[in-house]
């Protein structure tokens, strides 16, 4: 028993890694290029700090990575509990990670086109800085698309949290908030762009607080190994 303790764990520092990764990426990088509504500060943000750029691509890439492992992980700890739920859970994020990989190319663009190519001399700055705005503009939908799949594997991850007792209940519930949250999340960015609900910004904030909680239960208490054979016999999923 004391295997599936060190898998929850393991699972917990690959969270980790994605989750420091993530941040840096948006927050130490992106918040610092992006100049909202300025299609000209932003290519010239690219430009000027090109190396920091990419290496918020590379960030991005290690998330994704770090992403996929951490479901194989989830997988395997919570199959047990439910067979279809936890293929649920690993189908949905490998959807998840394959459309964040491909959409990191969106930002690979971006950083060609505020390269120094002589493939550019085609272009004049006024188009550079508009190819830059779309693919950069091309990349956030493209987040929200894989909100989608994100949402779905918060669910039945949440279920089987709440279902066996590995994990305090409240996580599981957090997590199946914050599908609810993703969805309306998603739906709301491509059918209601100019909504000001206040409450919309913060819509998102169970699977937040599910997430980190999760990863620091995983990472410092593993899992409650001692319910796993109860929950074994009595699930029918």
């Amino acid at each position: 028993m004391d295997s599936n303790k060190k898998t929850a764990r393991i699972a917990g520092c690959i969270f980790l890694v994605l989750l420091i990764s993530g941040i840096f990426a948006e927050f130490f990088v992106r918040h610092k290029i992006f100049v909202p509504d300025d299609i000209i500060s932003t290519a010239k943000n690219i430009k000027d700090k090109h190396a920091l750029f990419n290496l918020g691509i590379v960030s991005d890439i290690i998330m994704s990575t770090a992403y996929f492992f951490y479901a194989i992980f989830l997988y395997f700890i919570f199959k047990p509990v439910s067979k279809t739920f936890s293929l649920i859970l690993i189908s949905s994020s490998m959807v998840g990670v394959s459309i964040l990989c491909l959409n990191t190319f969106n930002q690979i663009a971006a950083s060609l086109l505020a390269g120094n190519g002589n493939y550019l001399e085609a272009f004049n700055q006024e188009q550079l800085n508009g190819l830059i705005t779309f693919f950069l503009k091309m990349h956030i939908n493209g987040y929200y698309v894989a909100q989608v799949f994100y949402g779905l594997y918060l669910f039945p991850l949440g279920y089987m949290i709440y279902k066996s007792g590995l994990i305090p209940k409240f996580i599981g519930v957090l997590l199946m908030l914050g599908f609810v949250g993703d969805m309306i999340n998603f739906f709301n960015f491509f059918l209601f762009p100019k909504s000001e609900f206040v409450l919309l910004d913060y819509v998102t904030l169970p699977a937040d607080l599910g997430e980190v909680s999760l990863c620091l239960w995983l990472v410092i208490m593993g899992i409650r190994e001692y319910k796993l054979e109860t929950q074994i016999k009595s699930s029918t999923i």
